[in-house]
């Protein structure tokens, strides 16, 4: 009777390892999926910034170092890639740092096309600077959806019984997106 009793147990074992198995490895692949849409979306915006900048230049010809930041910016940010099986915290704190710096770039370009009247009323860069705003409003989006997707595995993760499991197949926590430092206060806007 004795050996029954263990073997039920071994039993009920090996079946919550094997549930807690694919219930982790569907979550992952979740992060995994939502990974690739973020990174989309940036690849989106990186592939906008070469036909902005050229819409700026035939306008501001002499504001050649706003446009180099911007275009080292871009290319900094390309470099920046994660596997979606390595989305350790600090990954993605360094991936989030390059696209920042893109983004402020980005900015500045967009504060120097201000001084251009006839750069403004040009429809292809009205046109570029709409896409532009679209694409940050689906980067936004996108990592909203990777961050609550990270947040079910890493919950899953650590709840019973996978928690008895996780470490030991090697499912390891993944990052988050972060607001940026400074995010927190509101900009100081001059007339």
């Amino acid at each position: 009777m004795r050996k029954y009793i263990i073997w039920i147990v071994l039993g009920i074992l090996v079946l919550m390892g094997f549930s807690s198995y694919n219930g982790l490895v569907s979550r992952e692949e979740a992060v995994s999926k939502a990974w690739g849409n973020v990174e989309s979306d940036y690849q989106r915006r990186a592939d906008l910034i070469p036909n902005l900048v050229n819409t700026v230049k035939g306008y501001a010809n002499f504001e050649k170092e706003t446009l180099t930041k911007v275009m080292e910016a871009r290319a900094s940010a390309t470099q920046v890639k994660i596997d979606a099986s390595n989305l350790t915290p600090e990954n993605v704190a360094a991936f989030q740092q390059a696209q920042a710096g893109l983004s402020s770039a980005l900015g500045r370009l967009l504060a120097v096309a201000e001084n251009y009247p006839d750069l403004k009323a040009n429809q292809n860069f009205l046109g570029l600077q709409d896409e532009l705003a679209g694409t940050e409003n689906r980067i936004n989006v996108s990592r909203q959806r990777f961050n609550d997707t990270v947040n079910e595995y890493n919950v899953s993760r650590r709840k019973f019984p996978n928690v008895l499991f996780s470490s030991l197949l090697g499912f390891k926590e993944k990052g988050y997106f972060k607001a940026e430092a400074g995010s927190e206060k509101a900009p100081e806007v001059k007339f």
